[in-house]
């Protein structure tokens, strides 16, 4: 399996290429949202935000959620993966939570999806790095490419890492 990295802003993920889903983490305690989902919900005029306040989706663990790009960045859907409160993210967590994106992911068909790995931080890069390996790689049935959106240091520790 091909894992790109893309920088975690808003110029990595305008440059987006050869992957079909973004797949977002958030936590019931993340207010405002951090990282990757800030930044999509910036640019989809908050959307997130809005389903958010609504209270559909929390960002309970096991939520997931499917949201359009309506052409907004360079893939066409957007799923996100509810965290739990993301004050006790942990290792095991962590794990769980890309562990059930990736099954959410492979019952949807995508084939190739850009990612941020929840925890930075909190959790280490290595940890990081070892739960995509260790609970999303085996569980992503897309299997074409994985992009992940991060910082120098986790990127140099990605698994199979191209690009």
């Amino acid at each position: 399996m091909n894992v790109a990295a893309y920088d975690a802003n808003l110029q990595g993920l305008d440059s987006l290429e050869g992957v079909d889903a973004l797949c977002l983490f958030v936590g019931e305690d993340d207010r405002p949202l951090p990282g990757s989902a800030g930044y999509v919900d910036w640019r989809l005029c908050g959307a997130l935000s809005r389903v958010l306040q609504s209270g559909f989706f929390v960002g309970a663990r096991g939520d997931s959620l499917l949201l359009p790009t309506d052409g907004r960045f360079p893939v066409p859907r957007i799923f996100v993966i509810g965290l739990g409160r993301r004050k006790g993210l942990d290792a095991a967590s962590l794990g769980e939570a890309l562990a059930n994106a990736a099954q959410v992911l492979a019952r949807a068909k995508v084939e190739a999806v850009a990612l941020e790995i929840p925890g930075s931080g909190t959790l280490d890069e290595a940890t990081q790095a070892s739960s995509l390996n260790d609970k999303f790689v085996p569980a992503f049935k897309g299997g074409r490419k994985v992009a992940v959106l991060a910082d120098k240091e986790l990127a140099r520790r990605l698994p199979g890492r191209k690009g």
